[in-house]
């Protein structure tokens, strides 16, 4: 097949969400990159408190950075032009073309989405006129027909653009014909003609078994199955969104040193940890509701889309008390951009930023200042040193609402390139604090900061050479159980 003879959009739908839509779009953008195609990333919707800030300072989806990084392009907010952030089970921060415009409820937005429309299709033309190939996510399932009157995230985009679409299910879950069958039974013709095939994901086992399956799938539907991809155990791509059951694992007694994480209700840029999973001496454990506490070196406490609200679920599960204990017995503790506002005296929220209506409330009282969280959103890409034996660089990025201010800041735990000072660490040198978003993904950083919370030893991990080796077996593994070359015939350039 030339692939330097590809124009055109293909659209990767799922039967269920986390069927492997955002997996399956980072390798197909490899494969493609590394024989030499332009070709973008891009999701219309997503929903997701895991976000990455871009090379034109807005803020998109984590899963699209990390597709753009399986691309070779930087990460823009055209590949992602509508992100919702939740902030509470009916509500979310709206975000437009990186930008944040308005917290809506669920009624609010779907009114809404005929503008959310307009920029998604912006940011589509811009991307197709840029690059030769647009490889386009979707987002939960096509099939949830409550969702489908003014539909931006699926089917209406596909239809809008006259794009087609192939269909992933995860055979892991169960039901996997069923998922594939059902989903193409609530589509309309036009939607059923535009779905060109399936792809079936996370297969375990012998492929021989499933041949009469793949047999029935295809003489009911008169659609191909593309191919049947294995179950890729030990990936280290970012999440889109929740966290993962393999996150959650307990331990196992080989990693000794132990860092627990609690799992508050608005939780975001868990991706922040994603370094530590990797660690080879490092346990990490996320710890929900109604769990005590349990013995820990480091408590990391992490961002989040509505701090105020995760402060009260801290008090609620008695994590004042843990910590409190916690570090009268030597351990050491680290807030994360929310974790560190909650580490002050007081939070204030005056324009309701984060919830409706004005409110306010005492922080953990640990560090020295107050935060108010303002009108405007930080968002910038940022590198600099830690003030830690060996001076260590790092990168990352800031999102964040708020200003702190107050005397616990003049011991900053880190410098920016541009000599900004950031966070906080105390005295005693027991309590960090910063607003860096991924601190702990350069090596030099994440062996230093152990080394603080008390692994002497600490080993260097590169987590983003790890990405890069994953997303390279990915697009391997593709290459092998796919028939890319019926795949990509389907990739053509819109008629509309």
């Amino acid at each position: 097949m030339d692939f330097k003879q590809l124009r055109g959009t293909l659209m990767v739908q799922g039967t269920t969400s986390d069927a492997g839509k955002s997996t399956l779009v980072a390798g197909l953008a490899r494969v493609l990159a590394r024989r030499g195609v332009k070709v973008a990333p891009f999701k219309p919707q997503n929903m997701a408190l895991n976000s990455a800030v871009t090379v034109d300072g807005g803020e998109i989806g984590r899963a699209q950075a990390l597709q753009a990084q399986a691309a070779g392009v930087a990460p823009h907010t055209d590949f992602n032009p509508v992100l919702l952030k939740p902030s509470s089970d009916t509500g979310a921060q709206v975000i437009i073309h990186g930008i944040a415009r308005a917290n809506m409820d669920a009624r609010a937005y779907h009114a809404y989405k005929p503008i959310a429309m307009n920029a998604v299709l912006e940011s589509y033309r811009r991307l197709r006129a840029a690059y030769e190939v647009v490889l386009v996510e979707g987002a939960g399932s096509p099939a949830e027909i409550n969702l489908r009157d003014r539909d931006i995230a699926n089917m209406g985009f596909a239809e809008a653009v006259d794009c087609p679409v192939v269909l992933v299910a995860d055979i892991d879950r169960g039901g996997v014909f069923a998922h594939l069958t059902g989903t193409l039974a609530c589509l309309d013709a036009s939607e059923q003609a535009r779905t060109r095939g399936f792809i079936i994901n996370r297969f375990r086992g012998d492929k021989s078994l499933l041949a009469s399956g793949l047999d029935w799938l295809t003489a009911r539907t008169q659609k191909p199955v593309f191919g049947v991809l294995p179950y890729l155990h030990g990936l280290h791509l970012d999440a889109e969104d929740a966290i993962q059951s393999q996150q959650t694992a307990p331990a196992t007694g080989t990693r000794p040193f132990r860092v627990i994480v609690p799992a508050a209700p608005s939780i975001s840029n868990h991706t922040d940890f994603d370094a530590l999973r990797a660690h080879p001496q490092v346990d990490l454990q996320y710890i929900g509701p109604g769990t005590p506490a349990p013995p820990a070196d480091l408590i990391v406490l992490a961002g989040s889309k509505n701090t105020l609200r995760d402060l009260a679920w801290l008090r609620a599960n008695h994590w004042d008390t843990a910590i409190a204990r916690h570090l009268r017995y030597g351990g050491k503790l680290l807030g994360i951009c929310g974790g560190l506002q909650m580490l002050g005296h007081t939070v204030r929220d005056p324009h309701g930023m984060e919830a409706a209506g004005a409110t306010a409330g005492p922080g953990l009282g640990l560090l020295d200042f107050d935060t108010v969280l303002t009108q405007s959103k930080q968002l910038r890409q940022v590198a600099g040193h830690l003030h830690l034996p060996g001076t260590p660089r790092f990168e990352g990025y800031e999102i964040h609402l708020g200003v702190s201010q107050g005397s616990g800041l003049d011991a900053p735990l880190a410098a920016m390139n541009d000599n900004r000072p950031d966070g906080a660490i105390s005295a005693d040198r027991q309590v960090a604090a910063t607003y860096v978003h991924g601190i702990f993904d350069v090596p030099d950083a994440c062996q230093a900061l152990l080394r603080w919370a008390g692994l002497a030893d600490a080993a260097a991990v590169d987590l983003n050479a790890l990405r890069e080796t994953s997303i390279e077996r990915l697009a391997d593994t593709l290459e092998q159980h796919l028939d890319l070359a019926q795949l990509l015939r389907e990739i053509r350039p819109p008629m509309k």
